[in-house]
Order: C-alpha cells, then structure tokens, then sequence
C-alpha cells in the first residue's frame, strides 16, 4: 500500500518498487502480490527477467503507467541473477550475497522512460526484515502455540531430530534429514500460483515451456554425445 500510494501521488509517472525477502524462492513476493491487488509486476528467482522486447518488464511497465498513470513493481531480492550474475562472496552469516535487484530496476526504469522521451519518479522501498516484526495475529499466534506445544510432546515422547509442521490440517512430527533433502523449495513456474499473478498483473509471461526445455536438454545431451564419439581415446 505504502508503493502504491507513493506512485500514484508523485507525478509524473510514479511508480513504486517494492523489493521482498526471497532468496531461493518467490513465495514472499507472488503472495503478497495476489494480496495486494495493485502490482502490476512481480519478480522472482523461479521465472526469467526480460527486461526489453516482446516479453520485456520495462515496456510492461511503460505501459502500465500509460494506462493507470501509475505502477507497483514487486521483486524479489533473489531475482534477476540471470541478468545481473551470480556473487561469488558472502555475508556476515555466511549467506551468498546476491545482486541488487532493487535498486537495478529502479535505474533500469529511469533509464527506459528517459529513452522514451518521459520522465518517471520512482520510489524504491526495502522494508527488509520489518515484514516480519510486526505483532502477530490471531491465526499466527494460535499456529505458533500449537507449534510449540507439539515439540515438547514430541521431545517429551523420545523423539529427536524433528520438526512439527502442518499436513493436511493436521500437526505432525517431520524428520529434519527430510525436510533438509528438499531445501529449498522453490515456486513451481508452471503451477496455479504463478498463472494467478500473470492473471493479476497482465505481464508478460517469460517462463519457458516444457517443449522448448525438452527440445534443449536434448541438443545438449546429442551435442555431449558428439563430443565424446569425437574424442580419440586410442
């Protein structure tokens, strides 16, 4: 709410960039994309980022803008590795230090609308890990109790190496070895979640399909074939 109304208070062509915790996965930002209703861009390390062309964000935007006189961009901080690179260092904590996404776009736009012959304010917003300091409510704190209380049950009952969780509305006891084999779980691009945000936002959609991916895996494993037959090992 805070982007949208920094947008479309500041003429000319305001537009809000809102950037949301997410390293491995867009979860954060295509909920709170749906939740909103006012985003008209959502970035997340799962799909692609175009920034020009036919599947680009910026004309996206452009457009958008042109349309309402206002837009809202939702990023992801782990988005946009595909254009901006990968860190090869690390944070305090040991954490892989990724690009900043953030304030790229914000410059991106700036720059795309000078392009065009259009001046754009953009507003750039990191709440950081304030989304998440905010006094719980009712649903949360009943979870977080029901949470609790399971873990001492199970500890109380023997068990180590767990972590309780909700399955199917019920409270169960998950082995962490498990839970860590799968880690971390990553929005699904071709699922409903995603489809729900291009619905929402109207952007294009730059997620590859299945067929273009078969087609490459298999140039690539003919192309591994080649490689090795014309190899002499003699």
């Amino acid at each position: 709410h805070c982007a949208k109304t920094e947008a479309s208070c500041n003429l000319p062509n305001g537009i809000g960039i809102v950037k949301l915790m997410g390293r491995s996965a867009g979860f954060i930002a295509a909920h709170a994309t749906l939740g909103s209703g006012d985003v008209d861009l959502c970035l997340v390390p799962e799909v692609p980022t175009l920034l020009e062309g036919p599947l680009g964000c910026l004309p996206h935007i452009f457009k958008r803008v042109k349309q309402k006189g206002y837009a809202v961009v939702v990023v992801a901080e782990g988005a946009g590795e595909d254009i901006l690179g990968e860190s090869t260092e690390t944070d305090a904590s040991g954490n892989k230090k990724l690009p900043p996404i953030g304030e790229f776009m914000k410059k991106s736009i700036d720059k795309y609308f000078h392009e065009q012959g259009e001046a754009a304010t953009v507003k750039y917003i990191d709440p950081s890990y304030m989304i998440r300091s905010v006094p719980a409510n009712a649903a949360d704190s009943l979870y977080c109790m029901q949470l609790a209380q399971n873990a001492v049950h199970g500890a109380m009952a023997g068990f180590t190496g767990f972590s309780v969780g909700l399955c199917n509305n019920k409270m169960v006891f998950l082995p962490i070895p498990e839970l860590c084999s799968t880690s971390p779980r990553m929005m699904d691009p071709y699922g409903r979640t995603w489809e729900r945000i291009l619905a929402q936002t109207h952007q294009p959609n730059t997620v590859p399909t299945r067929e273009s991916l078969q087609t490459l895996k298999k140039k690539v494993e003919d192309e591994d074939e080649s490689f090795f037959d014309s190899q002499d090992y003699a």
